[in-house]
């Protein structure tokens, strides 16, 4: 249904989405027809079977290697429809949350990203804004058809970039700060990996509001310090999704779990001897 591409590359180069949409506005004008999309183009790649009916019974063996390649994608072409239909009932907002990496995300509700006050400011720091709103919101469009199988992927990523925008500001609401507390609960956000914080739960926290500026890190709310996730997949994920805020505004509305400071701290000794310190 939505397409698996590698998420370990870098941030989103706002510069190539535009210019692609720029040189995709000077070709639609002088364009009378859909541009092909990229199933369309390996449908015209392929010869044409009915004028090739003559040719059956003498084709070589190469040729019966083609057909048996050509009749293996058609399978796999199959199934991946099938695999869609029955991914028809997971929304593109869950599918984006339980891709690996996407862990500290939370699912925000429809009704929230569907009140445009809610989105106001974003529509300038995100290209191709209404399309990745529509794909975030499930909204069918015909952009597909339209757009190089390039856009679609820049529309994609524009989708995630936009929801990770919106998110920063649903889990400051309290239908956020509650889903982000059972995520917390279940230690989704990872242990602080100071020993004597004894496997104290962390909370994702940037070291920036603005944009690519740096990427997620979690929060120790006992050493009141800040370490990198331990995995690789979510150490990839901007700073500005989960933003400067959150961890501790969320521990001032839940008093109740912000935990005592450490009363331990290492001394460094040498054969038994505590280390003077200058």
């Amino acid at each position: 249904m939505y397409s698996h591409r590698d998420r370990e590359g870098g941030p989103l180069d706002r510069k190539r989405i535009s210019d692609v949409l720029d040189k995709h506005l000077e070709k639609s004008p002088s364009s009378t027809s859909r541009g092909l999309n990229s199933k369309d183009k390996e449908r015209s790649s392929l010869p044409s079977t009915s004028t090739g009916k003559s040719q059956l019974d003498h084709r070589s063996a190469s040729l019966s290697k083609a057909k048996y390649s050509d009749e293996e994608s058609e399978t796999d072409s199959e199934e991946s429809d099938v695999s869609g239909s029955d991914g028809d009932d997971t929304s593109w907002i869950s599918w984006f949350c339980n891709l690996r990496g996407n862990e500290f995300f939370c699912e925000v509700d429809d009704a929230y990203i569907q009140d445009d006050f809610n989105l106001c400011g974003l529509t300038s720091q995100v290209p191709y804004y209404d399309y990745a709103l529509d794909l975030i919101l499930d909204v069918e469009s015909s952009h597909g058809d339209m757009f190089t199988e390039e856009q679609n992927e820049l529309v994609e990523s524009a989708a995630e970039m936009l929801y990770g925008l919106i998110h920063v500001r649903y889990i400051l609401t309290s239908k956020g700060m509650s889903a982000m507390l059972e995520k917390y609960k279940s230690y989704d956000f990872g242990r602080c990996p100071r020993v004597y914080c004894c496997g104290q739960p962390c909370l994702p926290v940037g070291q920036s509001d603005i944009p690519r500026s740096s990427t997620v890190k979690i929060y120790c709310p006992k050493c009141e310090d800040i370490y990198y996730p331990r995995s690789k997949y979510q150490g990839n994920m901007d700073g500005a999704y989960f933003g400067t805020t959150f961890p501790h505004l969320f521990l001032m509305t839940y008093g109740h779990l912000k935990p005592q400071k450490p009363t331990q701290n290492y001394t460094p000794r040498v054969f038994g001897f505590k280390i003077h310190k200058p």
